[in-house]
Parts: structure tokens; C-alpha cells; sequence
């Protein structure tokens, strides 16, 4: 069963909430890769700096745009993928970029997924899936097992300090003790060390 296009045509930071525990499935080639959602980050229209919309419409954001329910995945640093999920209405510039997944099915032996270049790696996202319409057999997300409150956790996001104070903002959101989020709160890192 796949999530309706009605699940994506809300803001993005409720569905980056919503995401937690869904199932991300690519079915291409022979092979079916599942993998269960542990990390988001939302990012919530053009006025958002850390969204790449921010900057206006362009050939690489217009997908942002809308419909809801479609695919936008990108290359940063030129060799990794990012997986998102855009949201909100026609014309609201918002998405949900997937974090990190929990392997379920499917993935390589010792594939690691905790970051979006890696977990786009293990399940064979490229830009070739940029556009997809994520009722697609072959792309689509699924209902998995519902994250209750008290496991979710929410922090700013990661790499966007370019975006100033929208850097800062809590749109970040994991579930607690999952061993594939892509990086623990930086308090928990020195706690560690």
C-alpha cells in the first residue's frame, strides 16, 4: 500500500514528522530495497534559506513547486545523492529531505544508510528518479509502524550553515536510539569522546 498523495500535501515539517517509521521502496532491475525512515529534515518554502527554492524558481527547483508526492533528488559535493519528498500545494516550495533508513529488505550485506548520500547509495537512488511520482511501483513509500512522540527527536539541521539563523531552526527530527541516524546531537558526541 502506498502513501496517498494526500500524506505529501501538507507542510513539510508535519510530514517530515509523519515520515518517521515509513517504508522507502525501490523496486527496479529485478531487485526490491527496503528501507524504514529513522531521519528527516524538513524544509518549509522559498522564505526558507536552507531551501534550495530560496533562491527562486529554477530548471533544478521547479519540482519543489509542486505536485506533492513527487521525488527530488539531487547531487551535492558532485558524487552524493540526496533523496526528498516534496509537500504542500502547488506552487509552495517545501520538501523533506530522508535522512537516514533502517535497513529492512533488500540492501547489500553491511550497507550502511545512515546519511542520504549513503542510504541513497544502499537503495540505488539517482538522479534518474528525480521527478518521479511517488505512486510508482518502482519509487514509493509505504505506512510502516507509527514512532510514538516520546521517541522523536528534534534538533537543527545539518549542513546548512550557509542559511544563518534558518540553520538553527529545529527541523530535524530522528528517532531516539536508532543506530542508523546519520549523526547524534552534538552534546551525545562529547558525552562519548
Amino acid at each position: 500500500m502506498r502513501l496517498p498523495v494526500s500524506f505529501y500535501a501538507r507542510p513539510a515539517l508535519t510530514v517530515a514528522r509523519e515520515l518517521l517509521g515509513t517504508h522507502l521502496i525501490v523496486e527496479e532491475g529485478g531487485w526490491r530495497r527496503v528501507g524504514r525512515i529513522v531521519e528527516t529534515e524538513a524544509y518549509v518554502g522559498e522564505h526558507d534559506l536552507a531551501c534550495h527554492a530560496a533562491k527562486g524558481r529554477t530548471a533544478r527547483t521547479e519540482v519543489l513547486f509542486g505536485p506533492p508526492g513527487r521525488a527530488y533528488v539531487y547531487l551535492i559535493y558532485g558524487m552524493y545523492h540526496c533523496f526528498n519528498v516534496v509537500t504542500d500545494v502547488d506552487g509552495v516550495a517545501s520538501a523533506v529531505l530522508v535522512r537516514a533508513v533502517e535497513p529492512v529488505e533488500g540492501l547489500p550485506e553491511k550497507a550502511r544508510t545512515d546519511g542520504p548520500g549513503r542510504l541513497c547509495r544502499a537503495l540505488g537512488l539517482t538522479l534518474a528518479h528525480n521527478r518521479w511520482d511517488l505512486q510508482d511501483r518502482a519509487l514509493h513509500l509505504s505506512p510502516g509502524e507509527p514512532v510514538p512522540e516520546a521517541q522523536v527527536e528534534r534538533g537543527p539541521r545539518i549542513g546548512v550553515d550557509y542559511a544563518g539563523a534558518w540553520a538553527l531552526e529545529p527541523y530535524r527530527l530522528w528517532v531516539r536510539g536508532s543506530q542508523h541516524v546519520s549523526r547524534p546531537p552534538a552534546r551525545r558526541r562529547r558525552e562519548r569522546s
